[in-house]
């Protein structure tokens, strides 16, 4: 995932599934961003030029928070009427231990991969796994205690966090969803204001502070609980699509200035000034508006209510998406991997789409494999 932005010095919307609908546009869209991410996260990859990521001041980092948020409310709160209090808040625990340990197994697997191709000293900083071999027992105390991750797998324990802090928000959203919004947008701003943060070790913050991508968490739970039908006849204006699309071309124009120097001398100081620095841990302001801008945009295009015929890359998309954390902790492996190989055999462009295409192809058929696993897996008892 990209760092913090600083000047230059489709197809199906739903099916049925029993009585449930599965909005399809979710696990494309997730599906998509793992490719992204995927490819921004091998180091010098120009094929990050057909991602998100150089094209406006938000990624698809923004896109897998809201989608969570949003996809808990569903699953959580539109059980809690039949399961209760009690079982819904085990379920959304037990969801956080799954990611945690997602992350536990990610950490040893990263480790021993760095290992093997380096010996412990080559890509260590690269990664940020030297001090798991320089200092093995207190890098694990505060792997456990949330405050240490290598490099790209820091996402999970904001992941991990957001998931184990639902139940309070389910609470309040029943209680409130304007008074959740309300109060998370405060917290939100104390980031912005103050600066909050939560330590990391062995220095620094959580890079994902949790204190700040709170809130684009709970806009996604409020929107699936409260926030489509209060927010309908605005979404639909044109006035606000128009000015969706200009902050998005804003947005655009901005992004490209990062890259190409000539476009820079044309942003007057007043609006540098106002807008950087851009920082991604702390969730900007700019970064949180261009990604509702864009997300707007995307349902206008996208309604609930269309229906299409899926086609292949669409349902690798769907696939992708259905295993979201399994397929983003094999993607972190694979970004390595190419890491490797545009150090170690070429760095050539060939070389580069080589490894993103060979890389979201085997993404895609361990998603594949692991939803043919889950239609055939039938639990048993627990034998041990």
């Amino acid at each position: 995932m990209d760092g913090d932005r600083e000047p230059a010095k489709t197809g199906i919307a739903a099916v049925e599934t029993g009585n449930r609908r599965r909005d399809l546009r979710l696990d494309a869209c997730r599906g998509l961003a793992l490719w992204f991410i995927f490819v921004d996260h091998v180091p010098d990859n120009s094929l990050a030029w057909l991602t998100l990521r150089n094209y406006g001041f938000s990624d698809t980092s923004e896109v897998f928070v809201f989608i969570s948020g949003y996809t808990c409310m569903l699953a959580y709160g539109g059980a809690l009427s039949t399961q209760g209090w009690a079982t819904t808040v085990v379920r959304a625990l037990r969801r956080a231990w799954e990611i945690y340990a997602a992350f536990l197994v990610l950490l040893l697997a990263y480790a021993a991969l760095v290992w093997v191709v380096g010996g412990g000293t080559r890509f260590v900083d690269e990664t940020n796994t030297g001090f798991l071999f320089r200092e093995p027992g207190p890098t694990l105390v505060h792997v456990a205690l949330l405050q240490f991750a290598p490099v790209n797998t820091d996402i999970l324990l904001t992941f991990a966090i957001l998931h184990i802090c639902f139940p309070l928000v389910l609470w309040l959203m029943t209680t409130s969803a304007t008074l959740t919004l309300v109060l998370s947008f405060m917290l939100y701003m104390m980031v912005q204001l103050f600066s909050w943060q939560v330590p990391a070790w062995p220095s620094g913050e959580l890079y994902f502070n949790p204190f700040a991508w709170q809130f684009l968490f709970v806009i996604g739970a409020w929107y699936a609980s409260a926030g489509t039908a209060r927010l309908r006849p605005i979404l639909n204006s044109r006035t606000l699509l128009v000015a969706a699309l200009a902050y998005l071309a804003f947005s655009l124009f901005m992004a490209l200035s990062w890259e190409f120097k000539g476009l820079e001398s044309l942003i007057p100081r007043a609006i540098t000034g106002l807008i950087y620095p851009i920082y991604k841990s702390h969730l900007a302001p700019v970064r949180l508006v261009h990604f509702l801008s864009l997300a707007l945009v995307v349902s206008r295009l996208a309604p609930p209510e269309w229906r299409g015929t899926i086609r292949p890359l669409m349902t690798a998309m769907i696939r992708c998406g259905e295993n979201s954390l399994s397929i983003y902790c094999l993607g972190v492996l694979l970004a390595f991997i190419g890491q490797v190989m545009l150090a170690d055999i070429s760095s050539g462009l060939a070389m580069q789409f080589l490894i993103s295409i060979a890389g979201i192809a085997i993404m895609i058929a361990a998603a594949t494999l692991l939803t043919w696993e889950s239609q055939l897996d039938r639990r048993g008892p627990r034998l041990f």
